[in-house]
């Protein structure tokens, strides 16, 4: 074989770079198909997919119930609530629209573009820290997919609402073996998804507004007062809740080049983020607070679950085309925002021993383990009062702290670092480049981490944890800078 055939290059289309893959790659335990470089005949998202995507995984149940997590723990009142919600997503496009420029110029996932800055080996870390976040959300998810299909079922066929606990186990794997099933197919299967959710899911969600809107008074609801001590500052909890809710998406500010690698050039996947995310996420947590706030004349109690609210409605017609969008909304987010880079980064673990297929169903059993408490408790082998709301409510501080690092760091190295240039065929060979562990990406990491974990187990430094994110990002870029740019 010659030399030519055993070395891959990268070529340069427009604005994309390809791989043409030689030996040296293709024989590599760091690659497999599945994570390998896009060709530009695969990169079809325009930039209403890109905006379809976003308005998928944006309308979900835990994007309805931010305000209440906001008024209730976070001591904003709802008008405050509303606008750290829009703030917090207008600055999360930043490191989205950011990190999504190698993945577009590139063609590379998530894991593959870590490689530059943690190496090969070192990717590993961050890739399951976000893997493992992921697999949760998964879990929370898919409960939630399955208590629509529990009620949709109890809506349309007899005797089934008896089930109760046992039926909304049964529906968490029915909703599972969905989510699966289009992973597995692939992008296109996705892309279609979202593109078909997104216009339904935006009708329906005003349809659910106009619906509410008679039985409440937004006057009353905006002038609510803040559940915090009158003498308190606004910015203390307004800095809180705005790092929880950038904690939002702060996992797709990591791995958004799983998407952007099919986006059909830069000003796409930009314009369709900006167009796709900020308005979407207001409206929908805005619906959250207006159908909350109705709850209490349209069913005579508060509720701040949709899925719940909805089931209530004494209309078998109206439930059944509710849930069906519930169960639309839900699986559209589950897909795009909690399967597919766990599949990549467990892939990228062992290219060879472990494929996208592969890679899905370890995240699916991993996602049901996660849940197995809360199934266990919904079939009567165990009772806990440890509610779902209140698990994710923690975790949107906790873990916006450990990703804000890996955030900053992405950026400087592509950025300052690299000045927007990666040797394509080293990312993927053993000895090459980026071989081993960067140790200017592990001290960036491990330096916040260590803060974050100091000022938890201490209370000394409890600003750097409570707003993780932010102190999290500048400090891991400023050390990275520093430390990759030192002289040799």
């Amino acid at each position: 074989m010659s030399d030519n055939q055993s070395r891959s290059s990268a070529v340069q289309v427009d604005e994309f770079y390809e791989l043409n893959v030689g030996t040296d790659v293709s024989n590599s335990d760091h690659y497999n198909e599945d994570i390998a470089p896009t060709k530009v005949s695969q990169r079809t998202w325009g930039t209403w997919n890109v905006a379809a995507l976003w308005v998928g995984m944006a309308i979900c149940v835990p994007t309805y119930t931010l305000g209440g997590v906001l008024t209730a723990y976070f001591g904003l009142s709802v008008s405050e609530a509303l606008l750290t919600i829009l703030v917090a997503n207008i600055i999360v496009l930043i490191p989205l629209t950011l990190n999504a420029f190698p993945g577009t110029k590139y063609g590379i996932p998530f894991p593959v573009l870590l490689r530059s800055s943690f190496g090969i080996f070192g990717s590993n870390i961050p890739c399951l820290i976000r893997a493992m976040v992921a697999c949760g959300w998964f879990g929370i998810q898919t409960l939630f997919g399955g208590i629509a299909i529990h009620i949709l079922f109890s809506a349309i066929l007899p005797g089934w609402e008896s089930l109760g606990g046992t039926g909304e186990v049964i529906g968490f794997f029915i909703f599972l073996v969905m989510n699966l099933y289009i992973v597995i197919k692939g992008s296109e299967s996705i892309k279609i998804l979202e593109t078909i959710a997104a216009p339904l899911l935006l009708a329906v969600s005003m349809g659910l507004m106009l619906w509410a809107w008679p039985q409440i008074s937004i006057t009353e609801i905006l002038a609510a007062p803040a559940n915090r001590p009158a003498e308190a500052s606004f910015w203390g909890y307004f800095f809180g809740g705005l790092t929880a809710m950038v904690g939002f998406w702060a996992t797709l500010s990591l791995n958004i080049p799983d998407f952007s690698r099919y986006v059909k050039s830069q000003k796409s996947q930009i314009v369709g983020q900006i167009v796709g995310l900020p308005a979407t996420m207001f409206f929908f947590a805005a619906l959250g607070v207006v159908l909350t706030a109705a709850s209490t004349t349209l069913v005579g109690e508060t509720i701040s679950d949709p899925i719940n609210l909805i089931g209530k409605i004494d209309s078998p017609f109206w439930v059944i085309i509710a849930m069906i969008m519930i169960i639309i909304a839900t699986l559209s987010t589950n897909t795009a925002a909690n399967i597919v880079s766990p599949t990549n980064d467990f892939q990228n673990m062992a290219p060879a021993k472990i494929n996208q297929t592969r890679g899905v169903l370890i995240t699916g059993a991993i996602g049901v383990l996660l849940m197995s408490w809360e199934l266990f408790k919904k079939l009567g082998v165990i009772e806990s009062d440890v509610s779902v709301e209140a698990m994710y409510t923690g975790w949107l501080l906790g873990y916006s702290s450990l990703l804000g690092p890996i955030a900053g760091i992405m950026i400087v190295d592509y950025f300052a670092v690299k000045d927007q240039r990666l040797n394509l065929a080293e990312l993927y060979i053993t000895d090459g480049e980026y071989a081993g562990i960067n140790m200017a990406g592990m001290i960036a990491f491990a330096v916040p981490v260590a803060l974050t974990i100091f000022s938890i187990l201490t209370g000394s430094l409890s600003w750097f944890y409570q707003y993780g994110w932010f102190t999290g990002s500048i400090l891991g870029a400023i050390i990275y800078f520093f430390i990759a740019k030192r002289p040799n």
